[in-house]
């Protein structure tokens, strides 16, 4: 897809003129990438560069252009199991022309970012703070993402949402190095600006830029490091969960074996015979009535067995805290 803009009483418009000041080229196809490569006098090696979403971020400074590889954050979909992606973007800058080159439809062209331009390059420096505030709304919504897993992981008997946790840590180390590379290039920017020829409000506005890409990266940095410290505690987590709920099916079954022990011995027919005389609705009355009396002994028993040591050790606390008050 081809589209074009001018800057227009300091706005960018939509534009059908071929001499407009800025071409997007989303998603090439090939009459797009043979129209780049013979109009801007590009080779394909740096063409596939702009593209490929594993390049990292670099810039070039030619005889009459420069090139720059930038990191963005791919818009974010829930189909991807909370998985954010990063891709690149192209962009191709002349004194009177700014190419950009992208995979995926990404918004360049609206938002109060983009008012009141006053040259290409004052463009491509609210691009790039564009993309640096997109990366701390993803950081953002990485955190609100973590605490609802935290608070579903508390009761989860599976790893569905431990999955999911390991793909945000994963997407954050992306992040993590999409922002530093991206740091490199503001960088040669800022000490190239006297080649590029940009202006004193431009260098302005790209330190700007710089201090807002290092904050953003050292909050991608703050937030990885306690999402992976705390990763196999909410691993342990699901374990501890998985392991209380053996714990009562076992305790549930302990119960009911001398009760099946019981009816087993006797079967339905001794015991008839042993009760012969007593009327059934009161034998069979008495029967359940003594099952019962047993399943409640054995949890009484079965708890003070759990939960003796616990009360033996509170026992000893008291008596260290309190040497001379009597121990019940």
């Amino acid at each position: 897809m081809h589209k074009t803009f001018d800057i227009v009483e300091r706005t960018l418009v939509p534009t059908d003129n071929q001499q407009c000041l800025i071409d997007f080229y989303i998603n090439p196809d090939e009459n797009d990438k043979q129209n780049i490569l013979q109009n801007l006098d590009f080779d394909e090696h740096t063409l596939s560069s702009a593209l490929d979403a594993d390049e990292i971020s670099r810039i070039e400074f030619e005889e009459d252009y420069t090139f720059i590889v930038w990191k963005i954050p791919d818009n974010y979909s829930f189909e991807t199991q909370m998985l954010f992606k990063v891709s690149s973007v192209g962009l191709i800058i002349r004194s009177n022309k700014l190419v950009v080159i992208l995979n995926n439809a990404y918004n360049f062209t609206s938002g109060k970012e983009f008012t009141k331009l006053t040259s290409i390059f004052d463009y491509v420096i609210k691009m790039l703070l564009h993309t640096v505030k997109h990366y701390n709304d993803h950081i953002k919504a990485m955190k609100m993402i973590s605490k609802e897993l935290q608070e579903k992981i508390t009761t989860s008997l599976e790893n569905k949402y431990l999955v999911q946790m390991f793909n945000l840590s994963e997407s954050l180390v992306y992040y993590i190095n999409a922002i530093n590379a991206n740091s490199t290039v503001l960088i040669k920017l800022k000490n190239n600006a006297s080649k590029l020829g940009l202006t004193s409000d431009e260098i302005d506005e790209l330190e700007d830029l710089i201090i807002e890409n290092k904050q953003c990266g050292r909050q991608a940095e703050i937030y990885s490091t306690i999402l992976s410290g705390l990763m196999d505690a909410r691993g342990n987590l699901v374990n501890n969960n998985m392991n209380i709920l053996l714990k009562r099916l076992t305790i549930i079954n302990i119960i009911f074996l001398p009760l099946n022990l019981i009816a087993s011995i006797g079967g339905m027919s001794e015991f008839t015979m042993m009760t012969e005389g007593i009327p059934w609705q009161i034998s069979y009355s008495l029967f359940g009535v003594a099952m019962v009396i047993i399943g409640i002994l054995t949890a009484i028993i079965l708890d003070k067995i759990i939960n003796e040591p616990n009360f033996n050790i509170r026992r000893r606390k008291n008596f260290i805290k309190y040497p001379f008050r009597r121990q019940r």
